[in-house]
């Protein structure tokens, strides 16, 4: 992790995020005095699951993956985070602690912002708090849908539910899956890394997927929704 100030070339200078432009010329002077700009290196944690959370962080470029974690070496990859999103929301409504990993998939800066600036903002803008709360309703919808795939769909709907979900994160951001280990796919999916494998050597012999070393393209992308909606 590294401090990012003016004098590097890395600095990123201003927000564009639409959620920002909505804020008076005083509200973005309390941003500016309540955060600091961070570099990630790819494979660094941004948040790490029951750590103190006194800030929340803005993503402002590279991608990051979102994990809950189990007992011994488990886990479960709930989403990847990309630029213009926020990463520990909860810690503006109370939350003491983080409920989540977050591990940068590349190199990653963000936007560090104390908490009580965040909440102070919420409480005096409702344009600004209406995004905030969006932005959090949308995360736990994606909370509940994976939830619901894990509960009632077998290892083909889970697995073409992770491969959609993850194809759907290449737009614009080059190919996503270079990035993913075949165990973070079965940590998408909810399966054994094993099963995971000899699925997608299936799909790829029923011309559902391509693989190539760790990149997988999509052939056919109507019979993979297909297999996703009978699960």
């Amino acid at each position: 992790m590294k401090t990012l100030t003016e004098t590097d070339n890395e600095f990123i200078c201003d927000i564009q995020a639409p959620c920002f432009q909505q804020l008076s010329p005083e509200e973005v002077e309390l941003i500016r005095v309540n955060k600091t700009q961070v570099l990630f290196r790819k494979g660094e944690n941004l948040t790490k699951q029951g750590a103190f959370a006194s800030y929340v962080l803005f993503v402002l470029e590279g991608l990051s993956k979102q994990h809950l974690e189990g007992e011994g070496s488990k886990q479960m990859n709930l989403r990847i985070i990309r630029p213009g999103e926020f990463v520990g929301l909860s810690a503006v409504f109370g939350k003491s602690t983080f409920n989540y990993s977050v591990v940068a998939l590349t190199d990653t800066k963000v936007f560090i912002i104390e908490k009580s600036a965040l909440a102070k903002l919420v409480q005096q803008n409702g344009m600004f708090a209406y995004s905030i709360i969006r932005r959090y309703c949308d995360h736990n919808t994606l909370l509940y849908d994976t939830i619901r795939n894990l509960t009632y769909k077998q290892m083909n709907g889970r697995l073409a539910d992770a491969l959609l979900y993850i194809d759907s994160v290449n737009d614009g951001t080059g190919d996503v899956f270079t990035l993913l280990s075949r165990r973070d796919i079965a940590d998408f999916a909810g399966i054994s890394t094993e099963s995971t494998v000899k699925l997608l050597k299936t799909f790829e012999k029923d011309g559902i997927i391509k693989l190539d070393e760790k990149s997988i393209s999509i052939e056919n992308r109507d019979v993979l929704m297909e297999i996703s909606k009978r699960g």
